[in-house]
């Protein structure tokens, strides 16, 4: 509890989350609070945001995107936050390899972590972050830019009514 309370804080003090979240097609408004158990995985994924707010915090914008991606990955690992950064993971179309992508973290093999070091997030991002949580079968992804003045974050979902993605290859 004493954690939800301090990032809930931190993000009032330091962050403003881009409203309203596009969830699919889905708009919904989003308070300040970002751990809100009527979210899967809600206090992971503030504690991932708090994070995130810590390297903004410390380095600024301006950096590429892979500073922030190393600079994470430490801040995750003196959080205990079990993480992979840039999995490779393959690619299909009804059967054929078409390719690999590596996203930027898999964190607790629960969510996809996408990040950027752009001026501005715009849709297209957010809609490579929901098809990413399609093609690896996963319910929960944030997308996290440190390119602005302020940290941006947004929670994407899969949609309810999709099934496991075709794409999601078995190891």
């Amino acid at each position: 509890m004493e954690t939800r309370k301090r990032i809930n804080e931190q993000l009032k003090a330091s962050v403003k989350p881009l409203c309203p979240i596009l969830i699919r097609g889905v708009v919904e408004e989003m308070s300040w609070t970002m751990i809100n158990e009527k979210y899967k995985y809600s206090e992971l994924t503030g504690k991932v945001i708090g994070c995130a707010m810590e390297v903004h915090k410390y380095l600024g914008n301006g950096f590429q995107e892979v500073v922030y991606q190393r600079a994470l990955s430490i801040e995750l690992n003196m959080q205990n936050i079990l993480h992979i950064r840039e999995q490779e993971m393959k690619l299909e179309y009804k059967g054929y390899d078409i390719g690999t992508r590596r996203v930027d973290f898999f964190i607790e093999d629960k969510i996809m972590l996408e990040i950027k070091a752009i001026k501005q997030l715009e849709d297209v991002h957010l809609a490579q972050a929901i098809n990413y949580l399609e093609a690896y079968g996963l319910e929960i992804g944030l997308l996290i830019n440190f390119g602005s003045t302020s940290l941006q974050f947004k929670r994407v979902m899969k949609p309810k009514n999709q099934s496991q993605s075709k794409n999601q290859t078995k190891s």
